[in-house]
């Protein structure tokens, strides 16, 4: 593995050791409790249980933490802090779909620092580190080189579809998405109405891959709007979703 810093490698290996309850739990579904947290908003035990393996490993720092689950915890150091989302696409996961991770940032002041996002099922690791680049598998990956948006596919939600003629796909977990576009799988994506613990670990992902994404307000929790490519596609794409 590329050299990286001590708190990256506590992120990775936190995931790591959670995606395990994550994958044994993934093959028992129908063992799980589900409460609901509002319209298509669920929570399973095992989104508490990921989450607990997350803090602990993570509180190697004595950093503050917001979690989707848990909400924000202040601790001793107030300008570092984790964000931490513990399943991204967890409808996904309640109904035996194979898509969907476990997103962490590490956030000093108001800025990302690095990010990882990890798929369990198909062992899939992204992680990036300012100024250090973006890797998949210890690979380093860089966003798309498509020049036209006719020739690009693009990531969102039924609202994000609705409202435009561009090839896009809804994969339940905007976090993945961004990973994809970090990794030239996707082109582009564009959503609204994301928390901050769906989107951190992807924009730093975008960014190290060379990607254009606009600036987040990581003090704000909830109703962000994401639009991210390459610099390629960006200025057509940004303008075509101008009213978005």
């Amino acid at each position: 593995m590329k050299s990286i810093s001590p708190n990256l490698n506590i992120m990775i290996k936190a995931c790591e050791k959670a995606a395990k309850v994550l994958v044994r739990d993934f093959g028992e579904i129908e063992n799980l409790q589900v409460s609901r947290k509002g319209p298509r908003d669920f929570v399973t035990n095992a989104d508490t249980k990921v989450e607990k393996i997350l803090i602990n490993e993570l509180s190697k720092k004595k950093f503050s933490i917001i979690s989707e689950e848990c909400g924000t915890k202040i601790k001793g150091d107030k300008n570092n802090f984790w964000i931490i989302d513990p399943i991204d696409g967890t409808t996904n996961f309640l109904h035996g779909i194979p898509h969907f991770c476990i997103s962490l940032a590490y956030v000093s002041g108001a800025e990302i620092i690095s990010g990882v996002i990890f798929d369990p099922i198909k062992n899939e690791l992204f992680y990036a580190e300012k100024n250090n680049g973006a890797f998949y598998n210890n690979q380093r990956i860089r966003v798309s080189k498509k020049k036209s948006l006719e020739e690009c596919l693009f990531g969102s939600n039924l609202e994000g579809i609705e409202n435009t003629e561009l090839n896009t796909r809804i994969s339940g977990s905007a976090a993945l998405d961004l990973a994809y576009v970090a990794s030239g799988r996707l082109d582009g994506f564009y959503q609204k109405k994301l928390n901050i613990w769906d989107i951190a670990a992807g924009i730093i992902l975008v960014n190290e891959a060379g990607g254009i994404i606009g600036p987040i307000d990581t003090k704000q929790i909830k109703n962000h709007k994401i639009i991210a490519s390459s610099e390629i596609i960006s200025k057509d794409l940004s303008h075509l979703l101008k009213n978005f």
